[in-house]
């Protein structure tokens, strides 16, 4: 009679030690794992990095709020999230907007030199701007909008018409600049909500484009607020709220 055959207690021919058969050893011999070839880790890898790209550059984009010029709405410490224009689509007034404010909000970046420009066509590429200086803002005036600063009720109009503003900041007036200013063809009036300690379209008036922002200057539109959690809510795009 074998080993196995003899039963539960029976001892184990070369160890002395009981091993029952409705139980499983203890130690098992480990299988030979599959390895992956190298060349599919690379693929892996680098559809990995091709997606992230993707997302950065075409789909969405995080931003810190660094200011109080947008508070009520978002305050500084937050991260917000910014729907990309390639995907949001048109601009309505009434959205709020990240864009890059090199040359109009801030000075111009140096032209690259040498290997410097290597770079910079690389980071084109990747849909990253040399020298990007980005803001946050509200739109106010579209494309051919007369702006105007401000009528008898010391609201700001917009093509005549006053411009019901909730979302500026409790106790500011909507504008303690006065200015009249006809938006040119592919550009925006940006205002930050904050208005009394905000430098925004306002405070260049007297820079060329009359402190208006290219449209393709804009990076997106801002959709959520991600952070801290406790902040967690979306931000309403478009309309005049």
């Amino acid at each position: 009679m074998t080993a196995a055959a003899a039963g539960a207690g029976a001892p184990g021919p070369a160890t002395g030690v009981a091993v029952r058969d409705d139980e499983p050893s203890l130690v098992r011999r480990r299988r030979p794992g599959r390895r992956i070839p190298a060349g599919a880790l690379l693929l892996v890898l680098a559809a990995a990095l091709v997606l992230s790209l993707l997302v950065r550059t075409v789909l969405v984009q995080a931003f810190s709020i660094p200011s109080d010029s947008m508070d009520p709405t978002l305050v500084p410490g937050e991260r917000v999230v910014v729907l990309r224009s390639a995907v949001a689509g048109d601009i309505s007034r009434g959205d709020v907007v990240v864009f890059d404010g090199a040359g109009t909000f801030a000075p111009a970046p140096e032209p690259a030199t040498g290997p410097a420009r290597i770079g910079e066509a690389a980071g084109v590429l990747l849909g990253f701007r040399p020298g990007e200086v980005d803001f946050v803002k509200r739109v106010v005036g579209l494309p051919g909008d007369r702006v105007t600063c401000c009528d008898d009720t010391g609201r700001i109009t917009v093509n005549g018409e006053p411009l019901e503003e909730p979302y500026v900041h409790p106790g500011d007036a909507p504008s303690e600049v006065r200015f009249d200013i006809e938006v040119p063809a592919g550009r925006l009036w940006l205002m930050g909500d904050h208005r009394s300690d905000s430098a925004d379209s306002r405070a260049h008036l007297g820079d060329p484009g009359g402190g208006t922002v290219a449209v393709d200057d804009v990076i997106g539109r801002v959709v959520a607020v991600t952070w801290p959690l406790s902040a967690l809510r979306t931000v309403a795009a478009g309309g005049e709220r």
